[in-house]
């Protein structure tokens, strides 16, 4: 089960600042440690620097050891050492054995720091804490070594509380920080969840209700927008489909019921052979109606749903394009149009019952809008990469609002002499099958006609 974002951040934010804390924490100890060590050996030094001159005027360590003021004897001692390690001087708390080993001593060749716990070298009753020491060599007036220490009883009492400080401010901090985090974390969702609210509320019955948007202008205010956009290109392609069914519902019904009454006519009472036969052929050519405008709806639908089948195979254009004006040979002599061919001899790969259905309802849509006696011109030429077809005609040519919207489906030029017939898919599948061949397809208008051309990928 996965925590909710609110949370999720919250917990962020609290380990988060436990991670810097620990980290500040431990850094500032180790500073603060330190630093107390350094004031601790600057003590030290001093002293055995005071020590050690003093040697140099004097034979007398324990007049020595006095004036060097070594008066606390239980936080500050000193011992003077031959070097084969026997104590020649000392304080009264370090008299029991010598801060530095004899091995130690023949080692020394220079001042060092140390620090020792007392069960290290031997006890001294009256030391319970850890000591520091400063041993320095010194030859005057024979060779030895100088040792002072002190106890770092001050220094770990400090460092004790300064770490009950830290112990006692960081869950504070923490949980401070935990319910800064919750704040802020419900302050940057309550936007996002009256977007979501929204959302919810958006339904069919409403489809141009929007999310609002914020005023900061930030990423949120984005999203909103994008979404918004979204909504709109959503609500587009609802009323697209919309309108594509009632368009389907309505091609379908006047066939239909065109179909209906004819069989019921034609069952009213006993007719002669010859008008049932009439019936039935017109009845048959509602039926191929029928099939057409189903394949046409089918072609467009697998299209819209990016599901178009493409079989791509050689073929010339010289023969796509007479196939094409034969299929349509017929509708051109009834309307006395002719029709011109223009197409290379080249062979390419494509679809040649996809381009075949896409120029036949090129050349009847040309055909049916050129006057009688006008003229229909096809071409078909390799361009580079691509194969051109292109379609002209005689007629009136397109209305110039519609050209943007002539390729959609169920759209039928109504002014300019052109009649609103057919069902409006034509050039809904001419678009359909160009683009299932990686191409397009695009309509003007010129100054004998109009002209549409298609450009597919081979």
């Amino acid at each position: 089960m996965r925590l909710p974002i609110k949370l999720r951040l919250t917990l962020v934010f609290g380990i988060a600042m436990a991670v810097v804390l620990a980290g500040l924490g431990w850094l500032g100890y180790l500073r603060v440690e330190s630093d107390l060590l350094a004031s601790v050996d600057a003590g030290l030094r001093s002293r055995a620097q005071v020590i050690a001159n003093s040697l140099g005027h004097t034979t007398n360590s324990a007049a020595v050891l006095a004036e060097g003021r070594l008066i606390d004897a239980d936080e500050a001692f000193a011992q003077i050492l031959a070097s084969s390690g026997e104590i020649i001087e000392t304080t009264s708390a370090v008299a029991n054995a010598p801060l530095l080993s004899a091995g130690e001593i023949k080692g020394i060749v220079e001042p060092f720091f140390v620090s020792r716990q007392n069960d290290e070298i031997g006890r001294y009753e009256s030391l319970d804490d850890p000591f520091r020491l400063f041993a320095v060599p010194v030859s005057t007036p024979t060779r030895g070594i100088v040792v002072v220490g002190a106890t770092l009883s001050d220094v770990n009492a400090a460092l004790q509380r300064l770490l009950e400080v830290m112990l006692t401010i960081g869950p504070f901090a923490i949980v401070l920080t935990a319910a800064a985090g919750w704040l802020l974390a419900g302050a940057t969702l309550r936007p996002v969840e009256h977007m979501r609210r929204e959302a919810a509320a958006i339904s069919a019955f409403e489809p141009g209700r929007r999310l609002p948007v914020p005023n900061s202008g930030d990423e949120l205010a984005r999203l909103a927008t994008t979404l918004n956009s979204m909504l709109d290109r959503l609500q587009g392609a609802i009323e697209r489909e919309r309108r594509f069914v009632d368009n389907a519902s309505h091609e379908l019904r006047t066939p239909l019921a065109t179909l209906r009454g004819e069989i019921e006519l034609a069952l009213a009472r006993k007719r002669p052979v010859p008008e049932l036969e009439a019936a039935l052929r017109s009845a048959q050519e509602d039926v191929d109606r029928l099939q057409r405008l189903a394949d046409d709806l089918l072609v467009l639908a697998r299209a819209r749903g990016g599901r178009l089948p493409v079989r791509r195979i050689r073929a010339r254009l010289q023969d796509l394009a007479e196939r094409s004006v034969q299929s349509v040979a017929t509708q051109a002599r009834d309307a006395r149009v002719t029709i011109d061919v223009e197409a290379s001899d080249d062979r390419v790969e494509l679809d040649p019952d996809r381009i075949h259905q896409a120029l036949r309802n090129l050349l009847e849509n040309a055909i049916r809008h050129t006057p009688a006696g006008g003229n229909v011109r096809i071409e078909a030429a390799r361009a580079g990469g691509k194969v051109r077809f292109a379609v002209e005609d005689s007629g009136p040519g397109f209305p110039p609002e519609q050209l943007a919207d002539i390729f959609d489906p169920f759209t039928r030029a109504s002014d300019e002499g052109r009649s609103p017939s057919g069902n409006g898919l034509g050039l809904a599948i001419v678009r359909a099958v160009a683009e299932a061949h990686g191409g397009s397809v695009s309509a003007t208008n010129t100054t004998t006609g109009a002209r549409i051309t298609v450009e597919v990928h081979t």
